[in-house]
């Protein structure tokens, strides 16, 4: 098959729902990609976020490959080895009480909202449903996660949402003490704010919001779907705000490339969800599990220092590229935005870029840079060899 004949047989059998760029994929490894004719790719999107230790990672491949022999899928009626010690390695390394594994970022962002509802009906009864949220966020696409999402944008087509959400300024307590109410029941927020343009929160709000959460007996949610999983240079962001979340959601990275996500819970939250209250057909699934331990034990205390310093090693080279269409650099680890600047959309600089061998991703109106973790300084400097010529 060639790529005429790709794009051929997904406009014909395919909802188009994505505005695909003309570009096909075949294979990878580390973090270079090949289409269907050869062509070599530098990713800097690792598939949002998603291939955190690359592509075709060995170990990776044998924990998949040997849970897969062994067993592929069993009812979370019945207990597993994979998710079990999964769930181990996130407690103790993130200092949270006890994990629930769904499938996507969207279902964990739910189950969070779930965890806060009930805890709260438990504790006060009904009428105290609602949750803030912050303009510019995303947390999904489901129809409850739109309407947590804090941009206008994202609500249209889909009425009626699921309500119970207000939106507050990001960076503003005075903000949040404009909107808050006896109806609240909780504050979620993203660290760094991905899709609205990689926006990382200010510490001291942070700290000032969780201690406003305390005071309040609001659950302090972190939705870490994007920033989780080493992507900032900790396992978590919240670990480097100094807090301990109620909750905390997670996806993207957490299996290097199969569909997972879920939510840990601190102490006082882990009973809250009981037998009955929630569940996820393939949360938990044992080859996902399996990969995910690999995915953990590559990202061990030094692999974490190392994004740190190639997320650094690339903002600084960006910033002394002197490119006219591009300014300043923003973000934490590997989760890096990039301001644009003149008359050319970061839309029509992204297409250009990845023509040129370079894939790369919007948000807002910054390029947004998400490679695998353990992407090489040769791959690095390759990227940004083909940044510099394709935007001079």
């Amino acid at each position: 098959m060639d790529h005429k004949e790709l794009v051929e047989l997904d406009h014909q059998y395919m909802m188009q729902t994505y505005g695909r760029f003309d570009v096909d994929i075949d294979h990878g490894q580390g973090a270079t990609l090949y289409d269907l004719a050869g062509k070599e790719y530098i990713d800097f999107s690792s598939g949002i976020g998603v291939n955190s230790i690359g592509y075709a990672n060995p170990k990776w491949v044998e924990a998949i490959t040997g849970q897969a022999m062994k067993l592929g899928h069993i009812s979370n009626l019945f207990y597993s080895q994979p998710y079990a010690k999964l769930a181990q390695k996130l407690c103790e390394r993130s200092g949270m009480a006890a994990a629930f594994f769904g499938n996507s970022g969207a279902e964990a962002n739910e189950g969070m909202i779930k965890l806060a509802r009930k805890y709260s009906f438990d504790k006060y009864g009904k009428g105290r449903g609602t949750i803030i949220t912050l303009k510019n966020s995303f947390h999904g696409r489901t129809i409850t996660t739109l309407n947590a999402t804090g941009q206008d944008v994202f609500h249209q087509y889909f009425f009626p949402f699921t309500e119970g959400f207000r939106y507050a300024q990001a960076g503003s307590i005075d903000s949040i003490q404009e909107v808050a109410g006896h109806d609240v029941c909780a504050v979620m927020l993203e660290l760094v704010q991905g899709e609205g343009g990689v926006l990382p929160m200010d510490p001291e709000y942070v700290h000032d919001l969780a201690v406003l959460c305390a005071e309040r007996d609001w659950l302090l949610l972190v939705d870490e779907v994007q920033t989780g999983v080493g992507r900032t240079g900790t396992l978590f962001a919240f670990q480097q705000y100094g807090i301990i979340p109620d909750a905390v959601s997670f996806a993207k990275g957490i299996a290097g490339g199969l569909p997972m996500g879920g939510v840990l819970a601190n102490e006082r939250c882990r009973d809250v969800l009981g037998p009955g209250t929630h569940a996820s057909t393939f949360g938990g699934n044992p080859i996902c599990a399996a990969a995910a331990q690999v995915v953990l034990d590559t990202l061990d205390e030094d692999a974490l220092a190392k994004v740190t310093e190639k997320g650094n090693y690339i903002r600084t080279r960006i910033e002394n590229m002197g490119l006219s269409s591009l300014g300043e650099t923003r973000g934490l680890g590997m989760m890096i935005g990039v301001e644009v600047k003149g008359e050319e959309s970061n839309k029509v600089l992204a297409a250009r870029l990845i023509q040129n061998g370079l894939l790369v991703l919007t948000a807002g109106s910054a390029l947004r840079l998400l490679p695998p973790l353990t992407i090489s300084m040769q791959e690095i400097d390759k990227g940004l060899a083909i940044m510099q010529e394709t935007l001079l």
